[in-house]
């Protein structure tokens, strides 16, 4: 646990296409504005033959610059390569995704010339390290120490790998926080202690690319999850490619014009379509339209608030059914739930509004916290109540959260064996016994699944172990107990232990197949180092490059301004010297910093004597 001395706990919601970072200080929730002024940030990372740009300056390039310019990559984090979902949204990506060791996927881009490859862990951590800038500019001091959510139905792969991007930005991850858990702090902070009886509170929380239905049973200070549903993969960004796909047909329709291989083109027309959506909230039709989209053609199209709900109305509806299935899984009816909260970009939408308000039979919905601010802001809280700064109004909040999904062990039958069952309050410790199959087994593989199908091979692979040792007996003899420990991060610690021998073994999930060894980790720290002394570089080099321009400008206007104190060949010859130097920095836009700053020395060894005439 951080301590006082360590500077302040800050809060990120690590967003799909947008984070947030926020504070506690002076006894309330601080949401910290970036270098642009806004309070939330694009989750975007370009590269390109000079820097590296984050955030709002990455956003701006993306259609001059589509396949270097990288984001999504929430989507990526804690899942192989040759899953469905990756494999869908690789399609539409501008950037290059390729398989890497272990079925890992591994985004590729030009930086300075050279390809590069990063996992979805070092895209995001290149995000949290922006974050974690933003705080410490705001706050005067470094950063150490952070709260990180994730959606409530991130598996155990995406949390390690959330956890592993925050190690990788130089943060110490004091806890990996589930959002709609977040969110419901945020909402009932000011009803703490205003209300002394229990409410049932449902959380939905639709967001840029992700979305979480949780209900918490809330009583004074104390916040228990009863259960938790959701996809992690459904947002803003899917009803951005919908409308893509709509309006790419459109222009063909329209123009007789392929452009589904035109990366530029699709990324000018998918900004449209985000802008187009956003519009939508709050008209009821709006336009298309966009110079030279492609081969030469201008495009302009109409598109509807009743078009833009029938291309989504299939998702919308999904979101529904998670709400339904969330009830019965906390055992609850509608009637009882006493607060339906509206988290997340996309619960902005009118028709997501209308069919959570019909299903809940008319009940007014709470929009009384930021729909994209409220999971920073109850990580703030967190932080501030791990890392010891908090105060008597926040301190003796409890959070009791569940597992998302169910884990368990496969039998050598292929079923799998639950040993925790889902929307288990965590943390927990449970077991469960076994035994051997075979005459005289001397060991046993324990595969480690996570998810609800039937069979182990359904679902989630976290990994495997053997344990050895275990005295030669008759099948179904030997007792086994298998440990399944999960902390208040959600992550996993699994072991088994022969009974009768005393052996025992585990698993190490941080070492599973395609998530990162402590080794892969240190060198992405490295990089991470080494890319931000670059950019820290470039930043020097375009100070001293500005410097250098402003001092020749400014001397021009003077000569010129001031020049009848100046005799001609004077004048003469400091004109020649100012262009020439103007002439210098067109031709050394890309020089290093120490060069500049030579060439200002020399300019003003040979300039001041005459700029001194000027000014008495």
């Amino acid at each position: 646990m951080a301590g006082k001395s360590e500077g302040s706990a800050i809060g990120i919601d690590l967003g799909t296409t947008y984070s947030c970072v926020a504070v506690w200080q002076r006894d309330r929730v601080q949401v910290i504005q970036n270098d642009q002024g806004n309070r939330i940030t694009p989750s975007y990372v370009a590269f390109n033959e000079t820097e590296r740009l984050l955030g709002d300056s990455a956003k701006n390039v993306v259609s001059m610059n589509p396949t270097n310019t990288v984001f999504d990559a929430k989507r990526m984090i804690g899942r192989r390569f040759s899953d469905p979902l990756v494999q869908e949204d690789v399609l539409l990506w501008p950037f290059k995704v390729i398989c890497g060791e272990n079925d890992k996927p591994m985004i590729v881009v030009t930086h300075k010339g050279e390809e590069k490859r990063f996992a979805a862990e070092e895209i995001s951590s290149m995000v949290l390290t922006k974050m974690k800038e933003i705080a410490e500019v705001f706050l005067g001091s470094t950063v150490k120490n952070a709260v990180i959510t994730v959606p409530a139905y991130f598996n155990d792969s995406q949390r390690r790998a959330t956890r592993d991007a925050g190690i990788i930005s130089g943060l110490n991850v004091l806890r990996i926080l589930v959002e709609p858990t977040a969110a419901a702090i945020a909402y009932g902070l000011d009803k703490m202690y205003s209300s002394s009886g229990e409410k049932n509170v449902l959380i939905f929380d639709l967001g840029g690319g992700t979305f979480d239905v949780s209900i918490l049973t809330m009583v004074k200070s104390t916040f228990k999850v009863k259960s938790t549903a959701g996809n992690t993969h459904l947002g803003g960004e899917d009803f951005d490619n919908r409308m893509l796909k709509y309006f790419s047909q459109e222009f063909k329709r329209k123009h007789k014009g392929d452009m589904s291989n035109n990366a530029r083109a699709l990324r000018k027309l998918k900004t449209a379509c985000e802008r187009a959506k956003k519009n939508l909230s709050s008209m009821v039709h709006t336009a298309i339209s966009i110079d030279c989209l492609y081969d030469g053609i201008d495009f302009n199209s109409p598109i509807t608030r009743a078009k833009f709900e029938e291309l989504n109305m299939e998702l919308f509806e999904e979101c529904i059914v998670h709400v339904e299935k969330c009830l019965k899984d906390a055992e609850m009816d509608k009637e009882s739930i006493d607060e339906v909260v509206l988290v997340g970009g996309s619960t902005r939408i009118p028709k997501v509004k209308q069919l959570l308000q019909d299903f809940f039979n008319g009940k007014k919905l709470c929009e009384s916290i930021h729909p994209d601010e409220a999971v920073a802001y109850g990580a703030a809280i967190q932080a501030a109540i791990l890392s010891g700064q908090s105060t008597d109004e926040i301190r003796d909040l409890v959070l009791c959260d569940v597992t998302p999904l169910s884990l368990g062990v496969e039998l050598d039958s292929g079923e799998m064996s639950v040993v925790v069952p889902r929307n288990t309050t965590v943390p927990t410790r449970k077991e469960k016994g076994f035994s051997t199959v075979n005459d005289n087994q001397t060991s046993v593989t324990f595969p480690v699944y996570e998810g609800e199908r039937p069979r182990g091979s359904d679902n989630i692979l976290l990994g495997e172990f053997v344990l050895s040792g275990i005295s030669p007996a008759p099948r179904g003899v030997p007792k086994l107990k298998v440990f399944f420990d999960m902390d208040v991060n959600g992550i996993l610690t699994v072991t088994a232990k022969d009974e009768a021998t005393g052996n025992a073994n585990g698993i190490t999930i941080s070492n599973v197949k395609g998530l990162l060894s402590q080794n892969e980790i240190l060198k992405m720290l490295e990089e991470a180092k080494k890319l931000k002394l670059e950019d820290e570089e470039h930043k020097n080099r375009f100070q001293a490059k500005n410097s250098l321009e402003d001092y020749v400008y400014n001397a021009g206007a003077a000569t010129r301004k001031f020049s009848s104190k100046l005799g001609i060949a004077d004048a003469k010859k400091i004109e020649s010297e100012i262009k020439s130097a103007m002439a210098w920095l067109d031709d050394h836009k890309n020089a290093e910093r120490d060069v500049i700053e030579n060439k200002r020395k020399e300019l003003e060894g040979i300039w001041e004597p005459f700029l001194k005439k000027l000014l008495l």
